[in-house]
């Protein structure tokens, strides 16, 4: 596995544009105040690993409840020595389903499937899985389908075109930064100080 000599580090998470994924991951590199950061976007994790692998970046950010994750840790792992150095929680963008305003009873949604279960879908007979919800809101604007769940941000962006049928509403997630440096050694990491430390003691918590 090649290692980069470039001092800034370089972030891959899953693109395009106005993802969650670009979103979260900038807020990682704030949190961590890596302030030359810079981050590629990608079109799906393996791509991901293998740039990691080539040596032309650092760190690769994947939401935990992205339905190829499992695959995407166990390849990390075994495929190219990559492991999951970090995680965290981060709340997600405002989601909803939105609708073409042409469209008065819409049958066929496009949604990324992490996001199948945050809302009631029973009135779309056809559910069209895509790669971001940024994907969803391409298709839903150029008519590919009829509504989508996605950033509610797109029914503002676009006030004339399409209007918010649901509003789902933000959703905290739980992430996944890999790295090429293993970090666990066999011992279980976490933050000692973590919020929920306080949720196991004192009123209301456990002796």
């Amino acid at each position: 596995m090649e290692h980069r000599k470039n001092s800034k580090p370089v972030f891959v998470t899953l693109g395009p544009r106005g993802t969650n994924h670009e979103l979260v991951t900038l807020r990682y590199i704030a949190f961590r105040k890596l302030h030359e950061a810079s981050i590629t976007l990608i079109d799906n994790f393996y791509d991901g690993l293998s740039i990691l692998a080539a040596g032309d970046a650092d760190f690769m950010v994947q939401v935990a409840v992205h339905p190829e994750c499992s695959n995407i840790v166990s390849a990390a792992h075994f495929d190219h020595g990559i492991h999951v150095v970090d995680t965290f929680i981060s709340p997600s963008k405002e989601l909803g389903i939105v609708t073409r305003k042409d469209v008065t009873s819409p049958s066929s949604i496009g949604l990324q499937p992490a996001t199948k279960g945050y809302a009631d879908l029973s009135l779309w007979d056809e559910q069209i899985a895509v790669p971001s919800i940024m994907d969803a809101a391409k298709g839903v604007l150029e008519g590919v389908f009829d509504s989508a769940l996605t950033a509610v941000e797109v029914a503002h962006d676009h006030p004339d075109e399409v209007r918010i049928d649901v509003v789902i509403g933000s959703v905290d997630d739980p992430w996944l930064v890999y790295g090429k440096q293993q970090v666990s050694n066999g011992t279980l990491i976490a933050w000692p100080d973590s919020p929920v430390v306080a949720q196991f003691k004192g009123p209301g918590g456990f002796p």
